[in-house]
């Protein structure tokens, strides 16, 4: 009845994973006063990420094909859920942007404007809905697509010999 209904769960939790990663990140500081460790440990949410795509193509491989899926049939999986996460990712930066954390691109353009990093033409072009909007929507593409592959190659039925 609803063909794709798993990818769209794990895709509802991929997305509010991601919310509160940032609702966690502003609460220890990384967003304002630690803003300076904001680029080592916002990449931790790489960990939650990979489970969370492990843990929807095991779901996928069970229900929908009862231990027997192909590569190719988790790698479709796994696309299908990234493009759902890609459709909810506008709504995904703009509760980030307007509620969790709406001074972070004036902090972070004030901060790497202080430290030298960038001129404040650079760091205002940079940190903004629009560019954060599409270097989501480009991270969600490519951690998506290679998450997919790896993720159905891993889980892939060895007895179906299609990769």
């Amino acid at each position: 009845m609803y063909p794709y209904r798993i990818e769209i769960k794990w895709a509802l939790i991929f997305s509010l994973m991601t919310i509160v990663w940032m609702f966690i990140e502003k609460l220890i500081g990384l967003h304002s006063t630690h803003i300076d460790k904001h680029p080592i440990y916002t990449n931790l949410i790489l960990l939650p990420t990979i489970i969370i795509y492990v843990l929807a193509l095991k779901n996928k491989n069970k229900i929908a094909y009862h231990d027997m899926m192909t590569f190719k049939e988790g790698f479709i999986s796994g696309l299908i859920m990234t493009f759902i996460i890609l459709i909810l990712t506008p709504l995904i930066q703009f509760i980030i942007t307007n509620w969790i954390s709406p001074e972070y691109f004036s902090n972070m353009i004030k901060y790497s404007v202080e430290k030298g990093y960038m001129t404040q033409t650079g760091a205002e072009t940079y940190f903004n809905l629009k560019s954060y909007l599409i270097q989501m929507m480009l991270g969600t593409i490519g951690m998506g697509t290679l998450l997919s592959a790896l993720t159905a190659y891993f889980l892939r039925n060895k007895k179906t010999h299609d990769l």
